[in-house]
């Protein structure tokens, strides 16, 4: 029986370290939560332990030529945009002479035979009141 004692006794001690390792590797992740969520707790370090290299986040960098070149292409584009508001709308129509006399010949013939429908109509009113 001091065998399985012995064993049992190895068996836990390994569990033990295993379960270290995962307390360590889940304070970490929650120790990043607590970063992005910008808050400072009782008990929350002054800055995390955690490295910016563990974590993988390094800051990118644009060299000079291609941030000219990022501005040369949105200068360019705003260029269009401004050209296109630029560019005038379709002038008004014009109503020539010809036309505009034509349209007040039509409307003159049009009114005179509202004005000789409504004459005729007041003709009918005042001779059945006559009658």
């Amino acid at each position: 029986m001091m065998s399985y004692a012995h064993a049992d006794q190895r068996l836990l001690a390994m569990a033990l370290v295993g379960y270290e390792c995962e307390k360590a590797k889940i304070e970490v992740v929650m120790a990043e939560i607590r970063t992005q969520l910008g808050r400072r707790g009782p008990g929350r370090p002054e800055t995390v332990a955690i490295e910016k290299e563990q974590i993988g986040t390094k800051k990118r960098t644009l060299s000079a030529s291609a941030r000219r070149q990022i501005a040369m292409g949105q200068r360019k584009r705003w260029a269009a945009i401004k050209r296109a508001e630029a560019t005038p709308a379709k002038p008004k129509r014009r109503l020539s002479a010809a036309g505009r006399k034509a349209i007040v010949e039509a409307l003159r013939k049009r009114w005179a035979v509202v004005r000789k429908a409504q004459a005729q109509k007041s003709m009918k009113q005042r001779v059945r009141k006559a009658a």
